[in-house]
């Protein structure tokens, strides 16, 4: 296996390749979930600060967690295929293992989050099921030691007046596919991206900015349209392939540089700056794959490459709906591609990014190429189980995973997202309260 650390880069057709290594076979394919929940003292709700995040760690130590340190800090855990890591402002993230199917994902996170329900208690935290911290503001925030963040936190608002909000005050879902071809990427990709709007519209979750209304159902969505290296990528309206997006990302910026376990501030060089070998910090020195590998994860699109196709547009939710979001894209994705890919490539640039950006604040009424978002829902919905029942991935009672798409049939039978729902929550009670209750947020199966 390649050291992707010491391996140099010395010409693009080992960046091709990295992307060609990712290719799977159609038996091989699976599902990655990542889950970003924020956590709160019990007391105040104030968010948790590295101390109480590091009693927490150690706390699951004795659960078979092994700690992960950069320095004497420690910043994360790891187990078998699972790793749990901090964001920028302590959020809490589960990256969880590939699954074949969204049984085993599902299943996953039930266990993992029964096991924290307990650890939560010894602790006096809790959480909330919401994509945007509603009751802190960013200053009162604390801040992660990780070096990369420091840099991050100097460098991201010069490109996006809200990317520290992205940083510190937000909480989303990402679903990682697999491809298993690069015409396959191309349909994944531009199908990602196309139904970005509709994502944001169908998945709101973050109504609220400082104990208030914010006037979004998706203000998440909204920051991350104004985050620096975020949006949708332009090239996803054109003929993709693995060097069209090497040649795109490469001229991105280098937000920050990690070598002989020193962090290097960025001076406005491009990675391909570095390819040619002419960063001024790092003169003559050529990147290896790693470096490439972590330039990767610092373009925050709402679709990215890396070895899978990453789905970043989701805003985070209860334990209970975890799985709806998983479940309709893997059924577009794996059970109904084709299908999906004729409705989506004669989409206008110009009505996606339209759409775009409206969605955060009108939902499921955003107009995107002659419709509302709620009968596109419809249509994808449908698609998404007829795709499910293709895969035919059963679990020990016998049912396929269409039995995880009540969370997206209930929105579209009432017309009504979860942002919605928690709005009129919020004119019944005036205050927040409700978005701390520990049974609804641990609830499995709830909505």
């Amino acid at each position: 296996m390649t050291d992707r650390s010491t391996t140099l880069i010395e010409k693009k057709s080992q960046l091709v390749q990295y992307f060609t290594d990712g290719i799977k076979k159609l038996d091989q394919i699976k599902i990655g979930v990542e889950h970003e929940k924020f956590l709160f003292n019990r007391k105040d709700l104030k968010r948790i600060n590295y101390d109480k995040i590091k009693k927490l760690f150690e706390i699951l130590k004795s659960k078979g967690w092994e700690l992960s340190f950069e320095k004497e800090k420690l910043i994360g855990l790891k187990r078998k295929n699972q790793k749990i890591t901090t964001e920028p402002g302590f959020q809490y993230e589960l990256s969880g293992a590939p699954f074949r199917n969204i049984h085993s994902v599902c299943s996953e996170n039930s266990d993992h989050f029964n096991e924290l329900k307990e650890i939560f208690n010894l602790a006096s935290i809790t959480t909330s099921s919401i994509a945007y911290d509603p009751f802190n503001k960013l200053d009162d925030i604390p801040k992660s030691p990780k070096e990369r963040y420091k840099i991050m936190t100097a460098e991201m608002p010069k490109g996006g007046k809200l990317s520290l909000d992205m940083m510190y005050k937000t909480a989303g879902i990402q679903i990682n596919f697999d491809y298993i071809s690069e015409k396959d990427f191309e349909k994944k990709f531009k199908i990602g991206n196309c139904l970005a709007p509709l994502t944001i519209a169908l998945f709101a979750n973050s109504p609220f900015f400082e104990n208030n209304l914010s006037g979004y159902l998706s203000y998440r969505g909204k920051v991350w349209q104004e985050t620096n290296r975020g949006g949708i990528m332009p090239i996803a309206f054109e003929q993709v392939s693995f060097e069209k997006y090497i040649d795109y990302v490469i001229n991105y910026p280098i937000l920050f540089l990690k070598k002989d376990k020193k962090y290097h501030s960025p001076n406005g060089q491009t990675f391909n700056d570095f390819l040619n070998g002419n960063l001024s910090f790092y003169k003559g020195k050529k990147p290896t794959l790693e470096d490439f590998e972590n330039h990767l994860g610092t373009i925050f699109t709402e679709v990215r490459l890396k070895q899978v196709i990453e789905f970043r547009s989701l805003d985070t939710c209860n334990f209970g709906c975890i799985c709806n979001g998983p479940s309709f894209f893997t059924g577009l994705i794996y059970g109904s591609l084709e299908e999906t890919y004729e409705i989506i490539k004669n989409w206008k640039k110009e009505e996606v990014i339209e759409a775009y950006l409206n969605a955060p604040k009108q939902g499921l009424n955003t107009l995107l190429s002659n419709k509302k978002l709620i009968d596109w829902g419809r249509i994808f919905l449908t698609l998404s189980k007829k795709g499910l029942e293709k895969r035919n991935e059963l679990n020990k009672s016998g049912k396929n995973e269409t039995i995880y798409l009540k969370h997206i049939e209930e929105i579209i039978k009432k017309k009504k997202t979860r942002a919605e729902m928690l709005i009129e929550q919020f004119n019944k009670t005036k205050n927040l309260n409700f978005l701390v209750n520990n049974d609804e947020n641990f609830s499995y199966s709830g909505f």
